[in-house]
């Protein structure tokens, strides 16, 4: 059995991931982080204050891992258009393939479990540069919220099955895009005009 000095922060984060992603918050408990990393439950206090510390820690590294990429596929786009596509898809995506995790970046709970303003204030980085280039700086807050309230929506219906009127929901997220994005430039015109 690794020692506690052998059990890193990140080696605890990922677990606590894994476990997350596979049982849920509530099977998120201090005692399974330790049994699959490999140590007693008290060892993992050295590395963790508590468990809300934990699944804070958890959600700022989910956090940072989406926000890494959407950076990484903004960085691939090439014109402001197909950036906010890019950050839309990315969102999507990785709802997607960490269900769990999406939902506990975005769930409303303690203040001591979720991420800390700093790790939001850089996280959001990407969006709001993505925001401002098409809508205008003067707009960047408002139009990065309004493609995460609207991403954030679509996807929390889509992982919870509630697209049941039929259609094809792929595009229709599309549509999703190309609203915002024609909404977003004509925010910056109407600036740029006045």
């Amino acid at each position: 059995m690794p020692t506690p000095e052998r059990t890193s922060r990140d080696a605890i984060i990922a677990v606590g991931r894994e476990i997350l992603e596979r049982d849920g918050l509530a099977g998120l408990t201090m005692q399974a982080v330790a049994q699959r990393v490999g140590v007693k439950a008290p060892s993992l206090y050295k590395r963790v204050r508590n468990r809300d510390d934990l699944v804070q820690l958890i959600s700022e590294a989910i956090l940072e891992e989406l926000a890494a990429e959407v950076r990484d596929a903004v960085a691939r786009a090439e014109e402001p258009a197909s950036r906010v596509a890019a950050v839309a898809v990315g969102f999507r995506a990785f709802a997607h393939r960490f269900p769990a995790g999406y939902q506990l970046i975005f769930a409303f709970g303690q203040a001591s479990t979720r991420p800390s303003q700093e790790s939001i204030v850089l996280s959001s980085e990407p969006l709001l540069d993505v925001a401002g280039a098409l809508a205008g700086p003067d707009h960047a807050l408002e139009a990065a919220r309004t493609l995460t309230a609207w991403a954030h929506g679509f996807v929390s219906m889509e992982l919870a099955g509630a697209f049941n009127l039929g259609g094809d929901v792929d595009e229709a997220f599309a549509f999703g895009i190309r609203a915002l994005t024609s909404a977003f430039a004509s925010a910056e015109g109407s600036q740029t005009a006045g």
